[in-house]
């Protein structure tokens, strides 16, 4: 694996997409849930990568409103016809049996058996995923192609699964920066094969930690591997004193199919993540979407919900509930791809490249527009000649640094990317036309 080194945080960091694919392909067979051994499993592989802190938290404490529920594994479960056939078995995939069913094992007749069998009878020749987390039931899912082939049987059903006080599990990772400031990047890690929701997220935040490693960034940077809501609440309840560094995040999901990108907002709607992450979309990609907040989705609502009122966004390519695949077995390797993966990760670096160089700063020569070629502003950059765009980057920066305005706000109202603008005020800056402005 190969990363591009700069001067720039972000600037040139990549990751081949078939590496990213070939870490979620390690991922997806694994059968996870909120908690368990499966959640272990992954956060090991995560670790071969990044250094995580793993944290163990028991079952039945306080998290907020909620109560850390017990520990559930699944060893086997199948459905086998009276001659010994299995029709359905979690060991051909883990999407067979609903989440967190309780431990059964029994002969019953199909009208016994009917009610605990969900299929999705659009998609005959698709396995839904179900889960039942905090209701105690069973279940199994099926093909409704299979569903509709069973008869009048005595079928043996076994869900060889435990319920018992153990812990949740989740990692972090945290990049220190020159401050306290942080971005906080977040992936569940609680779905089983599934590879868009959300082996490509975790494994694309796995490398993003991976290649920060080593780098000097001004921002510090904390990622967070975590079961669906119940991790993000018991990250908050036990973080309630740090919440306040903090400054930006995101939320990722969804990132290796072909649509979006789309970009949810935070709660707050105009953060300097939510105004990064629609510069960036409308300059590399036409087709995206922002939309705005609503408290529904992923776990950005635990981490915007009003007490703690965070600056955290969503980013996907289709949004979740928004393709076919969705939460079900076709949401496989297949329909995740190399290529979208690494474009979903620039997109990312791309938006913390923003956060991280994005700076007030004032035009310290303010009257009149001061001389640039006496101060070799208008010399060939790397023997390379300046674009009409950087000479223009120049004036936008001299002209609205004035101390109200960031170099993202003065990006989008010269409708350049914010690299372009960066580029010219770190010149102006070498070159004593431009202050800090001290907070």
């Amino acid at each position: 694996m190969t990363y591009g080194r700069s001067d720039s945080a972000f600037g040139e960091i990549a990751a081949a997409g078939d590496d990213i694919h070939a870490l979620a392909g390690r991922l997806f067979p694994i059968n996870r849930s909120i908690t368990g051994d499966g959640v272990r499993r992954t956060l090991g592989i995560l670790s071969e990568r990044v250094p995580l802190v793993l944290h163990e938290v028991a079952s039945g404490t306080k998290a907020l409103d909620w109560t850390i529920p017990p520990e559930w594994n699944l060893r086997e479960a199948y459905i086998a016809t009276s001659d010994g056939r299995r029709v359905v078995d979690v060991a051909e995939h883990a999407l067979h049996v609903v989440g967190y069913s309780t431990p059964v094992r029994r002969k019953m007749s199909l009208a016994e058996l009917a009610p605990h069998l969900h299929s999705l009878p659009d998609l005959p020749d698709l396995i839904p995923y179900k889960t039942s987390y905090y209701t105690p039931t069973w279940g199994f899912c099926l093909p409704h192609r299979v569903l509709e082939s069973l008869r009048e049987d005595t079928y043996d059903v076994v869900i060889d699964a435990t319920l018992a006080p153990g812990s949740l599990t989740y990692g972090e990772y945290v990049h220190q920066g020159r401050t306290s400031d942080e971005v906080l990047l977040s992936a569940h890690v609680c779905h089983p094969s599934l590879a868009n929701d959300n082996c490509s997220g975790v494994a694309i935040l796995a490398m993003l930690a991976a290649a920060l490693k080593g780098r000097d960034t001004r921002l510090s940077y904390r990622f967070l591997f975590g079961p669906g809501t119940i991790g993000a609440i018991t990250w908050l309840e036990r973080n309630r004193t740090h919440v306040g560094n903090i400054k930006h995040g995101l939320v990722v999901s969804n990132l290796g199919d072909g649509g979006g990108p789309t970009y949810k907002r935070s709660r707050r709607g105009d953060a300097p993540v939510d105004r990064a992450a629609a510069h960036v979309l409308r300059q590399h990609w036409p087709s995206s979407q922002v939309r705005d907040f609503s408290p529904y989705g992923y776990d950005e609502r635990q981490y915007c919900s009003p007490g703690f009122n965070l600056a955290v966004g969503s980013l996907q390519r289709s949004a979740w509930g928004e393709f076919p695949e969705y939460h079900t077995s076709a949401d496989n390797l297949d329909f995740i791809k190399p290529e979208h993966l690494e474009s979903s990760f620039r997109t990312i670096a791309q938006i913390l490249d923003v956060l991280e160089h994005n700076e007030m700063l004032v035009n310290a020569s303010p009257y009149g527009e001061p001389q640039l070629g006496s101060r070799g502003l208008l010399a060939p950059v790397g023997g390379v000649p300046l674009s009409e765009a950087d000479r223009m980057a120049y004036l936008w920066v001299l002209s609205f640094a004035d101390g109200t305005k960031d170099l993202l706000a003065i990006a989008e109202r010269a409708g350049l990317p914010f690299e372009t603008i960066r580029k010219a005020a770190t010149r102006l800056k070498s070159a004593g036309l431009l202050a800090h402005v001290t907070p």
